[in-house]
């Protein structure tokens, strides 16, 4: 079974944001991803809840919004409201995580934490119950077409175990410089869905080809 391919719209051409967003979901992607970064957790400055707004009505495949912000507990409500069906939350800019998800869940929405590639899959441990994803950054986030960290590959494996093991109901997304050379490593390591930016939204081919050859290469 191939990986779920989820389509970061950080690299889609937004002139043609909607038309883009279907083109995705009608060459069959799992999910599409929202990148939501605030100058300050990260040095990049992208989109809010208007895009989610927007992006919500141009697909009903299910939406994840990535904040890569401060404070997500002051904006979580904001991107529930607009139609996200999943929110990433960053673990190192969540002091009070385990409160963060509860807040998540509350608004009827799926939990997911992102770890940094330096940051150890350990700090998981008493919030299992309430994560219905976990995001490896397999690159700093930040920006977007950076390369795949080849290092970070050894805690997506150990994180497969530790799922597999326990038997949870809990997502396993790897992101940052996934395409066609690196797609098989982190589904070999055990990810199940795959953010993909550029590789998707290249302008180089149809997105559907992209798409197609992620999942083959997967």
């Amino acid at each position: 079974m191939s990986i779920g391919i989820v389509p970061s719209i950080l690299s889609a051409d937004f002139t043609r944001l909607g038309e883009q967003v279907r083109e995705a979901e009608a060459a069959g992607c799992a999910r599409i991803q929202v990148d939501v970064m605030d100058g300050h957790f990260v040095p990049n400055i992208t989109m809010g809840p208007l895009v989610v707004e927007a992006v919500r009505r141009s697909c009903t495949v299910p939406i994840e919004a990535h904040l890569m912000i401060v404070q997500p507990e002051r904006y979580v409500a904001d991107f529930a409201q607009a139609g996200a069906d999943v929110i990433i939350v960053h673990l190192e800019a969540a002091p009070h995580l385990h409160r963060l998800l509860q807040q998540i869940k509350g608004l009827g929405k799926q939990a997911g934490v992102a770890l940094n590639p330096a940051t150890p899959a350990l700090l998981l441990d008493g919030v299992w119950e309430l994560l219905d994803l976990v995001l490896v950054m397999t690159v700093n986030p930040g920006f977007g077409g950076q390369a795949f960290i080849p290092a970070t590959l050894p805690k997506l494996a150990g994180l497969r175990r530790l799922i597999t093991e326990r038997g949870l109901a809990c997502d396993l997304e790897v992101d940052g410089g996934i395409g066609p050379q690196t797609i098989a490593l982190a589904a070999q390591a055990g990810a199940n869905l795959a953010v993909a930016g550029s590789a998707v939204f290249n302008q180089t081919r149809a997105i559907r080809e992209n798409i197609k050859q992620l999942k083959d290469l997967s």
